[in-house]
C-alpha cells in the first residue's frame, strides 16, 4: 500500500464506497496520478481507458493544455473575487453572454454555482421565488421521474429518482412528486408501441397533477436522456408528449442538462436533439470539462422578466455562494467551449457515437444475458438478464452488471456498473477516435463472456 493509500484510507470521507471495506484496505483504491486524451494512468504506472469521462464529464479528454494555460493565466492576473453586488470580471461577462446565446429556448441570464446538485437546488428556489413573486403561493410542488439523476445534496437528493439516495437521509423532502421512468424495453405493455408508450406516460403524467390539483404543481424536471437511472434515450414522442401536458396546466419545465448538454447526445444539447423547449436548463460537467468546478442555471425570458419586475427585498435574488461565477472556472469554460466548438464535438459524438453504438450491437447482441442494448451520441449502456425472451432478471445478490464492470477494468478499460439494474454503462470523452472504441468494446465484451462463464459454472440458469 503506497502513502497516498494509507493517508486516504485513514483521511478521506469518500462518496458512494463502502466505508468499512475502503478504511481497512478490503475494497479497491486506485490512485490516480496523471491523464491523456481517453486514458488516466494510475501510481503504478497501469493505464487505463476511462469509457466513462470522469463522471460524465471529461468530455474534451485530458491533459488540455490550453485549458491549464488559461487558468494559470487567469490565476495569476486575478485568482478570485465575487459576483455579488454586480462585480465581475471579462472571463465571465464573456461566459454568461455566450451560454445565454447557445442556450436552447429563449433565455436570459446565467446563476453560477460549483456542481450540478447545487445548480438543481437554485432551480428549486427559482421556481417557488416566481410563483411567490406571481401570487401563486401554492404552486410549488416539483415532479420529476422514478430513476431520474439530479444530485444529491437535500433538494436535488429529493428530486433524485433512486432509493439508494434517499435511505437513512430522510428524503425525499416534501413537495416532490414522482412519475414514471420513460423506458420502453421495462415499461412497454404487450403491443405497445413507442408512441403509445410515451402518450401513456403523458396521460400518467396529467393524471398525478389533476391528482395534487395543478395549482399546488410548479414545475417538472427532467434529464433529455435518462443518465445515471441506466442511461436510457426517450422512447419516441415523449417529450412532445409531455410538455402538451406542461403546457396545459402552466408547469415550468426544468431541463437538467448537466450531462447531455455541450455535445454529449450529438448536437449542443439535448434539448435540441429532442425539440425541448425549456423554462431553466441546467448546466455543469462539460461546461469545463471537469478541469474546475462550475454548474449553471440558465434562466429564460419569462421568468427573468417576473423576477426583475419584483420590488421585494429591493428587487435582488437573495441566493448565491461566494464562488458563484469564480473567475478562474469562467476562464477555463471559456477555452473549454472554444475547444467544443472549433473542434465541433457535437457532430464528432454524433459520427462516433453511431460507430460505438454499432459495435457494441455487434459485440453483445449473441451474448445469452443481453436484454437491451441502447445509446444515443456518446452516451451508450448495455443491460444484462438471466433470460432476455422472459426478461427475467438476474437476482441483485449477483450483481452481474458490477461483475462485467470490475472484469472490465481488470482488462484495461472503465466502464461503469450502473445502480438500477445490471446495466453497463458507457460515456466516454468526445474526442474519443474510432480505434479506441474498437478496443474498449472489444475488451469490454471479453469480460461479459468471462461473466457468464463463470455464473455457468457458479450454476446459475442463463437463457
Amino acid at each position: 500500500m503506497t502513502d497516498s493509500e494509507t493517508l486516504d484510507r485513514a483521511a478521506t470521507l469518500h462518496p458512494f464506497t463502502p466505508l468499512t471495506a475502503y478504511a481497512s484496505g478490503a475494497s479497491e483504491s486506485t490512485v490516480v496520478e496523471t491523464g491523456k486524451g481517453v486514458r488516466i494512468t494510475d501510481d503504478t504506472g497501469r493505464t487505463l481507458i476511462d469509457g466513462f469521462a470522469g463522471l460524465y464529464c471529461v468530455n474534451i479528454g485530458y491533459g488540455r493544455t490550453e485549458v491549464a494555460d488559461a487558468i494559470s493565466k487567469q490565476a495569476h492576473k486575478l485568482a478570485f473575487y465575487h459576483s455579488f453586488a454586480g462585480n465581475t470580471t471579462d472571463e465571465l461577462a464573456r461566459l454568461s453572454s455566450r451560454l445565454v446565446a447557445m442556450a436552447p429556448g429563449k433565455m436570459s441570464k446565467v446563476f453560477y454555482g460549483l456542481s450540478g446538485s447545487d445548480a438543481n437546488e437554485t432551480q428549486a428556489k427559482i421556481v417557488w421565488y416566481y410563483n411567490n413573486l406571481l401570487g401563486r403561493k401554492r404552486k410549488k410542488k416539483i415532479i420529476s421521474r422514478e430513476r431520474a439523476y439530479h444530485g444529491a445534496t437535500v433538494m436535488a437528493g429529493s428530486l433524485t429518482g433512486l432509493n439508494v439516495y434517499h435511505d437513512h437521509m430522510d428524503l425525499p423532502v416534501m413537495g416532490v412528486l414522482r412519475t414514471g421512468v420513460p423506458h420502453y424495453y421495462w415499461g412497454a405493455e404487450a403491443g405497445e408501441t413507442q408512441e403509445q408508450f410515451s402518450q401513456r406516460r403523458a396521460d400518467e403524467l396529467e393524471a398525478l397533477i389533476l391528482e395534487n390539483d395543478p395549482d399546488t404543481v410548479g414545475a417538472f424536471i427532467g434529464e433529455p436522456v435518462l443518465g445515471t437511472g441506466g442511461i436510457v434515450p426517450p422512447p419516441l414522442g415523449y417529450w412532445a408528449a409531455i410538455q402538451k401536458v406542461l403546457r396545459k396546466y402552466d408547469i415550468l419545465l426544468i431541463v437538467d442538462e448537466v450531462i447531455t448538454g455541450f455535445g454529449r447526445v450529438g448536437s449542443m444539447f439535448g434539448s435540441e436533439h429532442y425539440g425541448i423547449e425549456p423554462d431553466l436548463v441546467t448546466i455543469a460537467k462539460g461546461l469545463t470539462s471537469a478541469y474546475l468546478p462550475m454548474s449553471g442555471a440558465i434562466v429564460s425570458e419569462k421568468i427573468y422578466n417576473a423576477m426583475s419586475e419584483t420590488k421585494v427585498a429591493g428587487g435582488s435574488f437573495a441566493h448565491g455562494y461566494t464562488y458563484s461565477g469564480h473567475p478562474i472556472s469562467a476562464a477555463a469554460a471559456n477555452v473549454v467551449l472554444d475547444i467544443v466548438e472549433r473542434e465541433n464535438l457535437p457532430f464528432q459524438a454524433a459520427a462516433t457515437g453511431a460507430y460505438l453504438l454499432d459495435q457494441l450491437h455487434l459485440q453483445f447482441d449473441h451474448l445469452p444475458i443481453t436484454a437491451e442494448v441502447r445509446g444515443v451520441g456518446m452516451m451508450a449502456a448495455v443491460e444484462f438478464v438471466a433470460d432476455p425472451k422472459t426478461k427475467r432478471r438476474f437476482d441483485p445478490a449477483l450483481g452481474v452488471g458490477a461483475r462485467v464492470s470490475r472484469a472490465a477494468r481488470e482488462r484495461g478499460v472503465i466502464a461503469r456498473g450502473m445502480p438500477n439494474g445490471d446495466i453497463l454503462g458507457f460515456a466516454p470523452p468526445l474526442i474519443m477516435s474510432r480505434a479506441d472504441v474498437d478496443e474498449m468494446v472489444e475488451v469490454c465484451g471479453a469480460a461479459a463472456r468471462a461473466v457468464v462463464d463463470g455464473l455457468v459454472r457458479e450454476g446459475v440458469t442463463v437463457a
